[in-house]
């Protein structure tokens, strides 16, 4: 029995991080129809950050209250620079990703993580670079296939694949806004803006595990992340977005934007994720990111009216044999 308890407490963090990959799928599909409905993409993270903050700084206050730790100034900067990185930049330039490409396009490009994560790892001292061991080779190559594969989306389309044969588009243009046409500049662009939100986010992963070493309470460095999150997005949304129509939430697709992806992902999946670099380390935490791949083509496939060409399929080929070094 104690064989048993030690195998399931050694699989906690593998599944618990496939339910966050699966929450952050629907974290895509939830942008692309508030993004269709004509909200700014800058008022879409503002309003999650708000949300988050709001639900988990008292569900910190309680859960965490015998458990306080001195708080210092390291803390509080390193609480910022993942308010900065984890928080406004990795998703202000994903949904920029999302509004010029496609979910599934997005979500791919994301796949890169993995393979920055490790190159951040190596280079701040928190992984070694062991080109002896069967290990290190892996890790090269995955990085390399990581790059490659992310090439290969980016130039590569070919021809269209039907994903199965059950379609149910939900996505209807409203407001004069319309989805922007996959040209060649838009996708270049898109793979730009994806690329920096994968840095910032490994880099949230190495700030977040140095954070956890020395304030090791997973709600109140969310609570504080998403604090600083919401006021960086605060500020950018107000010196980009002059509309002030673009803030008034009613009982729409926008609500139910900001409150799945503020209270549910940046609020509880970003816990999940703070555990579990503290248990396991950044580059655990980043090699789930394809995972998330299979759920949005899926969706985006299917009630997102989303095309997949040779090149996704080629692209999720790699990925296949990256998951399996």
């Amino acid at each position: 029995m104690k064989d048993v308890c030690n195998v399931v407490q050694g699989l906690k963090p593998v599944l618990l991080m496939v339910v966050v990959q699966i929450a952050f799928a629907g974290v895509n599909v939830f942008y692309k129809f508030a993004v269709n409905d004509g909200m700014s993409l800058r008022v879409v993270v503002a309003y999650r950050f708000v949300f988050a903050t709001v639900f988990i700084a008292p569900l910190a206050l309680i859960v965490e209250r015998k458990k306080r730790t001195k708080m210092t100034w390291t803390v509080l900067f390193q609480s910022f620079l993942c308010g900065l990185f984890g928080g406004s930049l990795a998703q202000n330039f994903y949904l920029q990703a999302l509004a010029l490409t496609s979910a599934t396009f997005a979500s791919a490009m994301s796949n890169l993580i993995p393979g920055i994560t490790f190159i951040l790892a190596v280079c701040f001292g928190m992984e070694r670079l062991n080109l002896r061991t069967a290990a290190g080779k892996a890790k090269i190559v995955g990085t390399l296939i990581g790059i490659g594969g992310a090439m290969v989306l980016t130039f590569v389309k070919g021809v269209h694949i039907e994903f199965g044969s059950f379609h149910l588009n939900l996505l209807h243009p409203q407001n004069g806004t319309h989805a922007h046409s996959a040209t060649g500049a838009h996708t270049l662009l898109g793979s730009l803006c994806a690329l920096a939100s994968g840095i910032s986010y490994a880099l949230w992963l190495i700030i977040q595990a140095k954070m956890s070493e020395s304030y090791p309470r997973p709600y109140s460095s969310t609570a504080l992340m998403s604090l600083w999150g919401s006021l960086l997005s605060i500020v950018l949304a107000l010196c980009v977005e002059r509309d002030w129509s673009q803030w008034r939430l009613g009982w729409n697709i926008r609500l139910l934007t900001a409150a799945y992806t503020g209270i549910v992902v940046s609020g509880v999946m970003v816990v999940v994720i703070s555990w579990c670099v503290h248990m396991r380390g950044p580059l655990f935490a980043s090699v789930f990111s394809p995972l998330m791949l299979v759920t949005v083509a899926l969706a985006g496939s299917t009630i997102l009216n989303e095309k997949l060409h040779l090149g996704w399929y080629v692209h999720a080929l790699l990925f296949s044999e990256l998951q399996s070094l």
